[in-house]
């Protein structure tokens, strides 16, 4: 039997708020989503006046990061080229269709090289999303490190 480390509320709580701090940096108006393991919604939250289609756009990217255990923006610096027809990434696209993103903002959660979920920023350019997504995984470090325990910061995470 394997110990397990969950990513509980209080965590996605850190993640949340330290997105939501760097998006108003950036003067950019954000949804943060939050999953678990399983991609399943553990938070989220649209910031008021983001886009209406930042929900569904955040939760496919958190999702993704979380399922394929890598950045989303990573599907399109494949070796096998980027998410068209042919390559491996379309197939999963298609297979999973409004579920899997293939496009910047999603970022597994991986503590003590474990992935126990994901994060997902929708509602700026490429360079916003990834400096708000990693702006939360770095709170969740700080959040976590009196715990001993280690989170990976770096956007181009591919476990």
């Amino acid at each position: 039997m394997k110990p397990v480390l969950k990513l509980e509320l209080e965590e996605a709580k850190v993640i949340i708020e330290a997105a939501k701090k760097k998006s108003a940096e950036l003067n950019v108006l954000e949804t943060i989503a939050v999953v678990d393991d399983g991609g399943n919604l553990i938070a989220l939250e649209r910031m008021n006046g983001a886009r209406i289609t930042g929900p569904e756009i955040a939760i496919a990217k958190a999702y993704t990061s979380a399922g394929h255990k890598r950045s989303t923006h990573l599907f399109n610096k494949e070796p096998n080229g980027p998410a068209l027809p042919g390559n491996e990434a379309f197939g999963i696209h298609q297979m999973l269709p409004g579920k899997f993103a293939i496009f910047v903002g999603g970022f597994p959660i991986v503590i003590n090289g474990e992935v126990v979920g994901g994060v997902g920023v929708s509602g700026g350019n490429g360079e916003q999303d990834t400096a708000v997504g990693t702006a939360a995984l770095t709170a969740l470090q700080e959040y976590l490190a009196s715990e001993g325990l280690d989170v990976i910061t770096d956007a181009d995470i591919k476990k």
